[in-house]
């Protein structure tokens, strides 16, 4: 009896149709960030996205490998020692709610991160973009159908009365219409789902004018449902260009200095669309009136820079904010870009950057012994590329909080698993059970000879 050696090339990549439906329902969740309340204190986060996570994770049961869940244990175990290191234990329970929501985004989107990478590059491509087009199009309707009151509808009766944005008006001054929200809590969510799917298909797709796609794309939505979040859609192609195009030549210097020179002209470019086409926001920027800025981006820089000052070992703790109210008032009362007639409800929701959040959570030593334990992991995962699933991470990051939620996670797995798939490699992960448990049929065909009984 003669057994080939199987490669893994040969492994069948295809989806079946309920994993595809599971992929949309988790793309689906992330989008819509609905939240069902498990207890007063615990809410279940993206719950669309948790459900979908949780049964791909089942279905993927068979290819987990024990480094990957060895590297998500050390994780979450480096987490929980960061949250006992914090200070004043009086808010460890605090702390603890926060690590539970990040081990449930983690293994959700862990659980996405193992089915994408068994895709075929066209099915993940299709998801993705049809994702994207779906927002194009319902984005029109709203603004030119009845839609819009069914949206308005819905919306009421997903989220709370404070999650609705109601600054019509604004919008109005500043872009000269109502932008759309298409059942999401508010217009910026819209933008930032759609720059993550069109960034990431970018990386799984095998057009050949996918650049040129994807600058359409970007036009097509800035006339659309016009807003800053989208500026972050070319700032999305430098990792492209730099860590991850070029394929098998990827490595060539002459390759590197030509992204590099694209990537510098795209940069000027972001910055000449955003002085065109959001001079108003900019005007408002430059007075100190931009609220919504503030709160993404200075404010949260500001109070990661006193938290390393105060509490450079262990930071906050994870949503640790009632911990450091103070400190945050007296960084945002100090600062000539925070106005005090701007309302204050609730600390966390003028903390809205997930980056700057995982240095106010775990400070200074902490953070940077967290970001080597998810680059150790990440590598275990296989990515072909650490500086671009970071890059990706930083840049969205900025248009985005609930560092302990699953976007911020989810954001990270859906740029491990395209790098992965769109470099064209195989994941030890994606290799079916009956292959899995032969280490010897993991080689390659060419270095291993048939074997005879």
């Amino acid at each position: 009896m003669s057994l080939a050696a199987t490669s893994l090339d040969d492994v069948d990549r295809r989806l079946s149709g309920v994993d595809l439906a599971l992929i949309v329902l988790f793309l689906l969740g992330l989008y819509l960030g609905v939240s069902l309340q498990i207890t007063s204190k615990v809410p279940l986060t993206c719950a669309p996205s948790g459900l979908a996570g949780l049964i791909l994770l089942w279905r993927r049961r068979d290819d987990i490998q024990p480094r990957h869940l060895a590297g998500l244990l050390g994780v979450i175990a480096l987490y929980l020692a960061a949250v006992l290191a914090a200070t004043d234990l009086a808010f460890l329970s605090k702390r603890f709610t926060g690590l539970l929501q990040l081990t449930y985004g983690l293994v959700i989107a862990y659980g996405l991160f193992l089915t994408l990478i068994r895709g075929e590059r066209r099915q993940i491509a299709w998801i993705l973009l049809g994702f994207s087009l779906f927002i194009i199009a319902g984005c029109i309707l709203e603004s030119h159908t009845s839609l819009k009151a069914i949206s308005d509808k819905v919306r009421d009766r997903i989220y709370d009365a404070g999650l609705v944005y109601d600054a019509d008006l604004r919008d109005q001054l500043l872009y000269g219409r109502i932008r759309p929200k298409l059942f999401t809590s508010e217009p910026s969510a819209v933008t930032f789902a759609y720059t993550h799917f069109c960034s990431a298909w970018l990386i799984v797709s095998q057009w050949r004018w996918k650049l040129l796609v994807y600058l359409g794309l970007v036009g097509l939505a800035f006339v659309v449902m016009p807003g800053p979040t989208l500026v972050l859609m070319l700032l999305l192609m430098i990792p492209y260009l730099i860590f991850l195009s070029g394929g098998s030549n990827r490595r060539s210097p002459t390759r590197i200095a030509g992204a590099i020179a694209v990537s510098v002209l795209l940069l000027g470019v972001t910055i000449v669309v955003g002085q065109t086409l959001f001079a108003a926001r900019l005007a408002e920027l430059a007075r100190g009136e931009d609220a919504s800025f503030f709160y993404r981006f200075t404010g949260p820089m500001l109070v990661a820079f006193d938290v390393f000052r105060h509490y450079p070992w262990a930071g906050a703790g994870l949503t640790g904010e009632p911990f450091i109210t103070d400190n945050v008032m007296n960084v945002y009362m100090n600062s000539s870009s925070f106005q005090a007639a701007w309302k204050i409800t609730r600390i966390g929701d003028v903390l809205t950057n997930y980056f700057w959040l995982h240095w106010i959570y775990l400070g200074l030593v902490w953070g940077v012994i967290m970001f080597a334990a998810l680059s150790v992991w990440l590598r275990m995962l296989g990515v072909p590329s650490l500086l671009y699933c970071w890059a990706v991470w930083v840049i969205l990051g900025q248009a985005s909080g609930a560092y302990v939620g699953p976007k911020t996670w989810a954001v990270l797995l859906i740029a491990a698993a395209t790098s992965i798939v769109g470099a064209g490699r195989r994941a030890d992960a994606a290799v079916p059970r009956e292959i899995a448990g032969r280490p010897w049929r993991l080689q390659s065909s060419r270095a291993m000879p048939s074997l005879t009984a």
